[in-house]
């Protein structure tokens, strides 16, 4: 809840500033545009300088396992190795794997093959072949601060539909990410992506989105891409969070699988591609802390 302080009380930002010289005229924006109808933040959503910076470094190792995966990966590789590969490198570079054991997730990465649209769950008997995309999910725990991204992969010789697929998913994401302003709305980012999706014929999943993220694995806002300009929550400097939407070639039914409660597929079979960044609201625009 924003609620205003007397203006010689110590900032609610924890800078040990008076708040008249600090955060009052940030609150006064804020308070505005809620009178104005909009949803507002709430200040558990707004990070520190200390804390950004603890995620920053976070988001490097999970930027360094991602390169690592990209310069690794290959076909007739199974999925289990991949997350082998993620879990050694984490520990090795003093991190924890942020899915291993997170409500009961059995493994240390997601691996969404084609069908798949997200958290496929590795295994020693899923060998990539020639023609898949993958998604290869990363999520990283260093000295407590969270980061997320993922990429997708191309593996062998892959059908020219399903290249513009993983093309298009990442200029989705990038349509995005030009979005992201202070004083923007999350649905200004939604509908730059849900366009780009439509105009090329393709759709976004609904019932997934992306999340606050750095002090927790998931926070809030949840973050959709089938909405609207000038709705959903204000952004503002300090905000972390994801953008990753999930596109669909055909529609944007999915089912969750009943085997492992886990992994998400398309509703029809057809192929689905995600891209995904950790992304910070500055002054001026946007920090990319992982991608």
């Amino acid at each position: 809840m924003f609620k205003k302080l007397e203006r010689n009380e110590p900032c609610w930002c924890g800078s040990g500033r008076k708040y008249k010289a600090c955060h009052e005229a940030f609150d006064d924006k804020v308070l505005r545009c809620q009178r104005e109808g909009h949803m507002i933040p709430d200040r558990d959503m707004i990070k520190t300088k200390e804390q950004i910076d603890g995620i920053r470094e976070s988001g490097k190792i999970n930027i360094a396992l991602l390169d690592y995966v990209e310069a690794n990966i290959r076909e007739g590789m199974s999925t289990e190795e991949i997350d082998r590969m993620v879990y050694e490198k984490t520990i090795k570079l003093g991190a924890v794997p942020a899915p291993l054991h997170y409500d009961g997730y059995p493994k240390s990465v997601c691996t969404s093959i084609n069908s798949q649209v997200c958290h496929g769950i590795p295994a020693k008997d899923v060998i990539l072949k020639s023609g898949d995309i993958v998604n290869v999910d990363v999520s990283t725990i260093y000295k407590g601060y969270f980061s997320d991204s993922s990429r997708m992969f191309c593996i062998g010789e892959v059908e020219e539909q399903n290249a513009k697929l993983v093309r298009v998913a990442k200029e989705c994401m990038e349509k995005g990410i030009e979005q992201v302003k202070p004083w923007n709305f999350l649905g200004d980012m939604g509908e730059a992506v849900q366009s780009h999706a439509l105009q090329n014929g393709y759709s976004i999943v609904r019932e997934i989105g992306g999340h606050g993220v750095g002090i927790e694995f998931h926070e809030d806002p949840f973050v959709s891409y089938v909405t609207k300009k000038g709705t959903e929550t204000l952004m503002v400097p300090g905000m972390v969070f994801t953008i990753e939407p999930m596109v669909n070639m055909g529609a944007n039914e999915i089912y969750i699988d009943d085997g492992n409660g886990w992994t998400a597929y398309t509703e029809d079979g057809k192929p689905s591609a995600q891209w995904e960044v950790t992304i910070a609201v500055t002054e001026d625009g946007y920090e990319i802390l992982a991608y």
